[in-house]
């Protein structure tokens, strides 16, 4: 009993969350608490994450998809979302299970040379991931109050370090407010499918019948996949979760890994779902006014005639509400794999200026859209490295014990980061080509 209250101090003093959510999340594991009332002490982490599958880039794919293809690409969606529940699932499991990120693990677990080069290479992908974000962030701002790209750029950055800056006061104030700038999105893509309802019919048939006319179709098809399955939250989901929860035996972490389960089903199927509403209403409104459009910019010109000001509006504000939320996970996936990978932490100030500044020169010396798409190329060479990562140390005993995993789950795993490894080197092959 001593020692467990000198536990539940140390969590509540840690800062990783406060003495009434560590007694909520004890009393879960203790099976006093049942149904949502013991989950949602749990929830968080999977909310975070799934920031990565709403993000600018996205919109950018999304809009592109929707608007040449009509609702023939949404089964990529899908598919893409149930690919992304896999390795969510898989990274949490692993932090819960041995207490350790992602990074650290492959620190721990690979030869050096090899972590020198897993560590270069998810830095450039985290810069990579927050350029996009960041940059598209500000372009919401800069359309919705009619400011100067530059002013954009600044006020993310601001908004950027205070919204990090809540994570001093413990995880909930953070996650509450990445939860409300997720809400944000969702509404505003549910209040534009209200305004331009899509062909229902076509929207269900269409997500679950694949369809692929034509080689441009499956390119883009592949950039739906490089662009919604991000390296940076992969190995930020298992930084999240490696010490959140108290737990003091295998039941409960077998517990702790089914809310977990629970939990990346709802976030993650709730981002697969503003996914699917971003190209259903591109097929809706942009197939017919603006077919191929792919620029962020010019959907909101194209939009605001077609639809009026208002969705114009809801355009911007998802858009910056996506920015903002996932520029924040960017900086704080960042962090995790600097500390897992080399052992030490930045002050967040210097952190986000690291990727910031990059952003700010891109900006002012390039297009913004085609350094967005040129970013998402850079994502895709990079994702496989954390994907094998994670199957190799999931399919370890002397790492996971007895909940390493199944081997239809490896099975299953292997099969994915083989055909997205495939995919991206197409994606990659298109990009240097034409």
């Amino acid at each position: 009993m001593i020692m467990a209250i000198k536990r539940t101090a140390r969590y509540a003093l840690s800062g990783v969350a406060t003495a009434d959510t560590v007694m909520a999340m004890r009393d879960a594991l203790d099976n006093k608490r049942s149904g949502l009332r013991a989950l949602l002490p749990f929830a968080g982490p999977a909310v975070i994450a799934s920031v990565g599958y709403m993000d600018p880039g996205n919109f950018a794919t999304n809009i592109q998809a929707g608007s040449t293809y009509g609702y023939e690409l949404l089964w990529v969606v899908l598919l893409s979302s149930l690919v992304a529940m896999l390795f969510q699932a898989m990274s949490a499991k692993l932090g819960i299970v041995t207490s350790r990120s992602l990074a650290e693990l492959c620190r721990d677990e690979f030869p050096r040379p090899l972590v020198i080069g897993m560590w270069i290479a998810s830095e450039i992908a985290a810069m990579a991931t927050d350029l996009a974000e960041f940059m598209g962030a500000a372009m919401g701002i800069s359309l919705l109050f009619h400011l100067a790209i530059g002013w954009g750029l600044v006020i993310t950055g601001v908004v950027t370090i205070g919204i990090l800056s809540l994570e001093k006061k413990g995880f909930r104030p953070l996650e509450i407010v990445i939860a409300a700038l997720i809400t944000v999105i969702g509404l505003s893509y549910l209040s534009e499918l209200v305004i331009a309802p899509p062909d229902w019919h076509a929207v269900i048939f269409h997500t679950f019948v694949p369809h692929l006319h034509g080689s441009d179709a499956l390119m883009l098809a592949v950039g739906i996949v490089g662009a919604t399955i991000m390296p940076h939250t992969i190995y930020l989901h298992s930084g999240l979760t490696q010490n959140r929860a108290p737990t003091r035996n295998d039941y409960q972490r077998r517990k702790l890994v089914k809310f977990s389960n629970l939990e990346v089903i709802g976030a993650m199927g709730f981002a697969g779902a503003v996914n699917l509403a971003m190209v259903a209403m591109s097929a809706s409104v942009f197939s017919k006014n603006a077919p191929g459009i792919s620029d962020i910019t010019a959907a909101y010109h194209t939009l605001t005639p077609v639809l009026g000001a208002g969705a114009g509006v809801l355009f911007l504000i998802s858009l910056l509400a996506s920015g903002i939320s996932s520029s924040v996970v960017g900086t704080m996936a960042g962090q995790s794999i600097m500390q897992g990978f080399v052992g030490f932490r930045i002050p967040v100030l210097l952190r986000r200026l690291i990727t910031m500044v990059p952003a700010v020169i891109v900006c002012m010396t390039c297009n913004p859209m085609s350094a967005m798409v040129d970013s998402q190329i850079v994502l895709s060479l990079i994702l496989p490295v954390p994907l094998i990562a994670l199957v190799v140390l999931s399919s370890r005993r002397s790492v996971m014990g007895q909940f390493t995993a199944s081997r239809k789950l490896i099975g299953t795993a292997v099969v994915a980061t083989g055909v997205i490894l495939v995919l991206n080197v197409m994606l990659v092959w298109q990009a240097v080509v034409s």
